[in-house]
């Protein structure tokens, strides 16, 4: 079965930072333009993803290209036996309930608060397109973890994840790899932007930017990935 192609929006009217021209080590590579979805698509293609940042005492919209760029090589997560004890425990859908997903995440990053009311809705949108997916958690009907992020070809950018019970974030983790895996191919990638102690003990490994974009390349122009079609 094929999966339903996502809806191409009006291209991006900006000229985006290029992080082949960014400097060795620099993550945030430009400020500016909007969070139309032909933007945030064409930002993903390029290497770029959004998230404000305080410039001249202003919020302002920002794009980072980190460099280094953390992955999961979808054959390399790391998955310990008490975390096959929780994938069977809890109860996993995909696209059930994007938003709260989203504000589940947000409520997680306090310190930070980059999910903003503007990022929230541009990603609902997306979402709306099917270019946006989330994988959910749940205990007993109750979302406890999930995750969301960004599928164009064969990249999947994850954005955030969250988890109010053990191990739940990370079971929807391995949720997206075992769909990401379900048909295979070598050019398939996963971000996962920045390598955290908890995206480490996963399996992330952190890459040089030109490696990375030259993954990234390959990756969008392979078979999209069948977000429709639930596990067997």
């Amino acid at each position: 079965m094929n999966p339903i192609a996502p809806i191409e929006p009006p291209v991006c009217g900006w000229d985006l930072p290029d992080p082949r021209q960014a400097a060795e080590g620099i993550d945030l590579i430009g400020a500016g333009a909007d969070l139309e979805q032909g933007t945030l698509l064409a930002a993903y293609r390029s290497g770029l993803f959004p998230m404000h940042v305080e410039l001249w005492g202003q919020q302002r919209l920002g794009w980072w290209s980190p460099d280094p760029r953390a992955v999961i090589p979808l054959d390399g997560l790391a998955v310990s036996r008490s975390l096959r004890r929780s994938v069977a425990r809890y109860d996993v859908t995909v696209d059930t309930a994007f938003a709260d997903v989203m504000a589940a995440c947000a409520r997680e990053d306090d310190a930070e608060r980059w999910i903003v009311p503007s990022i929230a809705k541009a990603y609902e949108q997306l979402h709306e397109l099917g270019w946006a997916h989330s994988i959910e958690v749940r205990e007993s009907g109750q979302l406890v973890g999930g995750l969301y992020g960004v599928s164009i070809g064969g990249l999947f950018a994850g954005e955030s994840m969250f988890h109010h019970a053990t191990d739940a974030s990370k079971v929807a983790l391995v949720h997206l790899v075992a769909l990401l895996n379900r048909d295979p191919h070598p050019y398939r990638l996963l971000d996962v932007q920045w390598r955290t102690d908890h995206l480490a003990s996963m399996g992330a490994q952190a890459i040089p930017r030109p490696e990375y974009l030259s993954r990234l390349r390959r990756a969008i122009d392979t078979p999209t990935v069948d977000f429709t079609t639930p596990l067997r």
